[in-house]
């Protein structure tokens, strides 16, 4: 059977499924370029321009709503399946950037933005989720990479049109992304392993069959691996008079080593995520930009910056299945490190009044370097790996209390940035990302385990 072929519509509900994060990623991108028309002494909102505590209140809300979006679809998904649960993201997505323009003051803002975050919380929460049920070993890694580069597409996209539009126009713009994307998702099937925990398993041999794309070829002249995959869709089958819910996830189901494990490992690989501080550095990009001596005006800072994101996280999608998962956030943590090591020692060399004209390019050349290797690794694959490493049956319940933690520190991250560059000044708090990171790449390198080609069965296996 020819591989490609086989992985074709795997590819296309991948696509399909990420283009509700390209919105998301516009959401994230739009606060740039809006916050100085909305800043201004012309702001079209009837409360004046945003002070700076409604300009972080309008930010980090994103947050509260990804954590609340992550608990809610998360629970839809276990419900009524992870296709149904994708497709009602839409509706938070479209009334957010529908709001946004109608908007006259903070709170509304503020509304609209909790409406995206709602929508983000669903993508990072139920995409890795639908992904990783429907790929087949080979492709794991590519489709799972795809939700940051999509994302960050859309953070570009915003950047972009936030350069040429006003906000309410960009606005507009970004919620036909929503349109398209319910008008191409709509299509795709559920994934065949929820299916079968609900023991609907003809609509999963059906589903299995799609996403292979084998639909007319009966079963008995399959290849021996999918044969076995379709053994295992029929392995939950019961007797017609039994009622009871054997997928109903317990206690007891965390019980077990390999489980506890994995979580830790899990819990880790996010740390290491918004520990790295690029997130919270970003917010920071106009400054190190305007610091360093640039001339450039902060809307095309952003592209800059957003371009580079972007070509990374790319970068990632080509080596994941090639240099594997572990090796790429081992590099991207040292380069992270090092690069910060870089950005704080020309900072503190200007609190000690070193003349540094001659090397103001330094910090803009490390930020830029940093942004891109944690785009390839750091900021890109632990969604990948905490959805191989999770046992099938807990994976939607453990990605929903991962992913809920996850969001907590970023919005502290955000609230807390400010804070610590008062108390320890650029060099101090870019020192102790630093450090952090070091921290995650000692904890990748000991306990984060390979899964590049491996089945699930043999990732749990070997934790």
């Amino acid at each position: 059977m020819d591989s490609k072929g086989s992985v074709k519509h795997q590819y296309l509900a991948a696509i399909f499924v990420n283009i509700v994060s390209i919105s998301f990623g516009a959401y994230c991108g739009w606060p740039s370029s809006s916050f100085l028309e909305l800043n201004s002494s012309t702001s079209p909102l009837e409360t004046g321009p945003l002070t700076e505590q409604d300009q972080g209140n309008v930010a980090s809300v994103l947050c509260l709503g990804g954590l609340v979006g992550n608990v809610f679809f998360l629970w839809l998904a276990d419900k009524i399946g992870r296709r149904s649960s994708m497709l009602w993201v839409a509706v938070p997505s479209l009334l957010g950037w529908i709001g946004i323009p109608y908007a006259r003051n903070p709170t509304h803002l503020i509304a609209a933005r909790f409406l995206g975050g709602l929508a983000g919380g669903g993508c990072f929460g139920v995409i890795p989720l639908y992904t990783a049920e429907l790929a087949e070993d080979s492709v794991r890694g590519i489709l799972g990479t795809l939700l940051v580069l999509t994302c960050n597409f859309g953070v570009l996209l915003a950047f972009i049109l936030g350069y040429y539009f006003n906000y309410a126009t960009v606005a507009w713009i970004a919620s036909a992304l929503t349109i398209v994307y319910v008008g191409c998702f709509w299509f795709m099937p559920e994934t065949p392993q929820h299916l079968a925990q609900r023991h609907k398993l003809s609509e999963a041999e059906d589903a299995l069959r799609y996403y292979r794309n084998i639909r007319t070829r009966p079963s008995k002249d399959l290849s021996e691996q999918l044969q076995l995959e379709l053994h295992k869709l029929r392995a939950p089958e019961k007797a017609d008079d039994v009622d009871i819910d054997d997928s109903a996830v317990t206690w007891a189901d965390f019980a077990d080593r390999k489980t506890r494990k994995a979580l830790v490992i899990g819990l880790g690989v996010l740390m290491c995520n918004q520990g790295c501080g690029c997130f919270a550095l970003l917010n920071y990009t106009a400054m190190i930009f305007e610091k360093s001596g640039s001339s450039l005006p902060p809307t095309v800072s952003a592209i800059i910056v957003g371009v580079i994101q972007l070509v990374g996280s790319y970068v990632s999608t080509l080596l994941v299945e090639r240099a594997g998962r572990k090796v790429l956030l081992l590099v991207s943590a040292v380069g992270i490190c090092l690069s910060q090591l870089i950005m704080a020692s020309h900072s503190y060399l200007k609190v000690l009044q070193y003349d540094t004209s001659g090397f103001d390019w330094v910090p803009v050349a490390a930020f830029s370097f940093m942004l891109f290797i944690a785009a390839l690794g750091l900021l890109t694959l632990p969604f990948l790996v905490i959805s191989e490493i999770l046992p099938p049956k807990i994976r939607s319940t453990a990605i929903m209390v991962l992913m809920s933690i996850l969001w907590l520190l970023s919005m502290l991250a955000i609230k807390l940035i400010p804070l610590l560059n008062a108390a320890w000044g650029m060099h101090g708090t870019v020192l102790f990302f630093a450090s952090c990171t070091l921290a995650g790449a000692l904890f990748i390198a000991i306990f984060v385990p390979e899964t590049k080609g491996k089945t699930i069965e043999v990732i749990l296996a070997n934790l």
